[in-house]
């Protein structure tokens, strides 16, 4: 599967690959190809690469802001540089010699060198391995083949291994320079400064610091080479880099092997980061690449044990169901608490590494049924940025908790107040996500008590989740306007998910989460209440559980408007007045476009005064609802909104293909998964907009690929009682299998288009309730429950 401007396709379910070299979408492919940890995220890049050809390796926990406006994670040193040169050429897809050495052919940096043959690029996502390589001929005829493989170890989290082979048809010597190069590919301004190189016991290290908090950042490379070596000269001239030139005379057809470990630390993690790079890399060094790969691919087989879903199917889905399943996992940090998933994971520096309501609704349901414990870690990431949250509020005149639209590590607000800019006239736009999108708060509310429903982890609720549900209603209540004359409360000047329509009032998904979030916070205050007053008391001190508070979100509970569906069309209108703006579908409104680039939303753009959406709210309520409408209201509403969404958000064509598949129209729920999964891998979005870069991997599309195979297609989902099962295959599919995780039990799903299998499994301690076809059983241990499909 491919498209006709796509040189990558799929190679088997679980790899995907590219024969054509294409030096323009060089940014696509590193994203594409890229492997990480959670930790930190290596580009899929060549090893000869550097700035110019967007080399990255993007690492946690390292925010900087650099340039006065954005904080973003750092990009550090690259210590798998590795340069080859053939009698004074360099042995590269492309002219590099502007920082590297001369090339022997004239082709400009912008084209592919008639030099070389054979090239591919491909990666492994059951083991997270990036591989690649190519022929190449020198000007006197010597052919040489190149390849490496590259991958970040999950079993030390601050590796990554690379080995390259190199055979040369006729012998000759070959120089190799190969280090760290410090010269780095940056979005928003240099974050690292203070370099200094150094050299021990054949280990080479760069140490630096970041711009604004002066944070401490060491990479380390150890190098193993087996092959005919006759000479290694070691450069520390430049602070910034560290290199080996090593001379090897190769005999015809005999390969050279040069296995490097690239290992980062940073003063987040140790106190002395130098010290701990080195000595890592010195001891993977040591143990060599093979062993390093099998101890972290016996971890991947471990996690694919637990996210992985089976399908058989005529197409290409399963291949690139596992794709998406990949980036998601690489993109989260679950070997901690304290870290965001962001919202273009360690792809590259866009959007800043930091977590958005993406985190919670796209990423987070994966791990919620698969492995609890990560989505565990993610919410109590909210806890620990609870006071920054309280911070934002507080700045702009709340109470309790307004969450930043963008998330670093710290809660506070990492979003500019001037994010796009005007491609006409050149002037910033001033956009309201960091101040009008209040449903944020919302949605982590919401999500905490999904994750209690779908565990039972009263531990979490008292130590994180009830303050959190707590603070939330509190901003909910200061942020709610009282209208008197029509008895309710009601929510103006917000921002739904549609981006493209600001300043609007009464937006049904941030109601109906208001009302949600307030609903969830007195349900969790009941029961403290009634069975741990001594909790409560300690909560109180905290925040703000008053008597007529709690009144106060009682009321809310109740008068809280949700504009109700019209009893002739069965529309729910999106926001106060929506219905009268312009109606145009988005394929003519582009035509009035002055600029390909231009901002389509608030306060200029072409979409605003019309009623085409970037996004729908109302799909979006039903995705997270399932049961809050009629099916009858929720075709009515698809049929209206579909056709005026523009799509322009990597998250819109998931929605509607969970929303399509649970009211019958499979055609169109099939055609919006196959976009949804293959967003990043045919590069289907634009990589900027409003001037501003966006590019790299849409980890909320990836994460949200499990759930709408789980929850759309199989229709599995958790209700307050237990799982509700209500399949929808495609008719694409043969067969299907995933494990699902409901408090700490775990069911097989087993579906084709004629039956359902559920098997609790032996290992499980506790019946589990599922309600199929409106009948209620509780699978005992080992117990199968079979039903026909209709």
């Amino acid at each position: 599967m491919g498209t006709q401007d796509s040189p990558i396709y799929i190679e088997n379910e679980w790899s995907i690959r590219e024969n054509r070299f294409d030096p323009v979408q060089i940014v696509t492919t590193g994203s594409n190809f890229m492997t990480g940890n959670g930790y930190l995220g290596y580009r899929g890049t060549f090893p000869d690469w550097g700035a110019d050809q967007s080399v990255g390796c993007i690492v946690s926990d390292t925010y900087d802001n650099a340039d006065g406006r954005w904080t973003e994670l750092c990009n550090v040193p690259n210590a798998l540089f590795c340069l080859l040169r053939s009698e004074d050429t360099s042995i590269s897809l492309f002219d590099v010699s502007g920082r590297t050495g001369r090339s022997s052919c004239s082709a400009p940096p912008s084209s592919v060198s008639p030099c070389i043959s054979n090239y591919y690029l491909s990666l492994n996502f059951r083991y997270g391995r990036t591989a690649g390589g190519f022929s190449w001929r020198d000007p006197e005829g010597r052919m040489f083949r190149v390849s490496f493989e590259r991958f970040a170890s999950y079993r030390n989290l601050h590796a990554v291994l690379q080995r390259i082979r190199i055979v040369s048809e006729k012998e000759g010597p070959m120089e190799i320079q190969t280090g760290i190069d410090g010269i780095l590919w940056n979005l928003n301004g240099d974050h690292l400064h203070s370099f200094s190189a150094s050299e021990k016991q054949g280990i080479l290290a760069v140490e630096s610091a970041t711009s604004e908090r002066d944070l401490p950042i060491a990479v380390a490379q150890g190098i193993k080479l087996s092959g005919a070596v006759s000479k290694t000269l070691i450069s520390l001239k430049n602070p910034k880099t560290a290199m080996r030139t090593i001379t090897a005379d190769l005999q015809a057809n005999e390969e050279l092997l040069i296995e490097q470990v690239m290992s980062v630390y940073s003063g987040k993690d140790v106190q002395n980061p130098r010290a701990a790079a080195i000595e890592l890399a010195r001891d993977i060094s040591g143990t060599g690449y093979d062993r390093e790969a099998e101890n972290s691919a016996r971890i991947w087989d471990g996690m694919w044990n637990n996210y992985d879903i089976v399908i058989d199917s005529s197409d290409d889905t399963q291949a690139l169901l596992h794709y998406n399943i990949y980036h998601n996992i690489i993109a989260s940090p679950v070997h901690t608490d304290h870290l965001p998933i962001g919202a273009r994971g360690l792809s590259c520096q866009a959007y800043q590494g930091a977590a958005f309501w993406d985190q919670e609704i796209f990423n987070l349901p994966m791990f919620l049924h698969t492995y609890p414990q990560a989505a565990r870690n993610i919410l109590t990431y909210r806890y620990k940025t609870l006071a920054g949250a309280k911070r934002k509020a507080r700045r702009l005149g709340y109470d309790g908790a307004y969450y930043a639209w963008i998330s670093g590590d710290s809660g506070d607000e990492l979003c500019p107040d001037y994010f796009f800019k005007d491609v006409l006239t050149g002037r910033k736009i001033r956009n309201h996500f960091n101040d009008w999108q209040i449903h944020i708060s919302m949605d982590i509310a919401y999500t905490v008590r999904q994750y209690f429903h779908a565990t039972g982890d009263w531990d979490f609720i008292r130590e994180a989740g009830a303050e959190i549900l707590f603070e939330i209603a509190n901003f909910i209540a200061s942020r709610a306007h009282f209208r008197k004359d029509k008895n309710r409360y009601e929510f103006i000047r917000v921002l739904g998910p549609d981006e493209y329509h600001e300043n609007a009032d009464n937006n049904i998904f941030t109601n109906y989460q208001a009302k949600w979030s307030i609903s969830a916070a007195l349900e969790i205050y009941a029961r403290i209440q009634t069975e741990e007053p001594q909790l409560l008391e300690k909560l109180q001190g905290r925040t703000d559980l008053s008597k007529e508070r709690i009144c106060l979100w009682e009321e809310m509970a109740d008068l809280i408007y949700i504009p109700q569906p019209d009893p002739e069309t069965r529309l729910i209108e999106q926001f106060d007045g929506y219905f009268q703006l312009e109606d145009i579908r988005p394929r003519q409104l582009e035509q009035r476009l002055l600029n390909p680039d231009e901002y389509w939303g608030w306060p200029n753009g072409i979409a605003f005064e019309t009623q085409v959406i970037k996004q729908a709210d109302v799909l979006q309520l039903f995705c997270l609802h399932p049961d809050l409408y009629d099916l009858e209201t929720m075709k009515a509403n698809y049929l209206y909104y579909e056709p005026r969404t523009h799509h322009r958000s990597s998250l819109s064509p998931a929605v509607h293909s969970i929303v399509a598949a649970r009211i019958g129209f499979a055609e169109e729920a099939y055609r919006y998964f196959q976009k949804s999964l293959t967003i990043d891998l045919f590069n289907t979005n634009p990589p900027a907009s409003g001037g501003t870069f966006i590019g790299g991997i849409h980890t909320a599309a990836c994460g949200i690929a499990w759930q709408i195979v789980v929850s759309g297609f199989a229709g599995v989902e958790t209700g307050k009682e237990g799982i509700i099962c209500r399949p929808r295959l495609p008719s694409e599919w043969n067969r299907i299998q995933f494990t699902y995780m409901y408090r700490s039990q775990n069911l097989r799903f087993t579906m084709t288009e004629n039956l359902t299998r559920i098997e609790s499994l032996y290992s499980n301690t506790e019946s589990v309730p599922v309600k199929m076809k409106g009948k209620l059983i509780r699978l005992e241990p080992g117990e199968v429950y079979e039903i026909p499909q209709e």
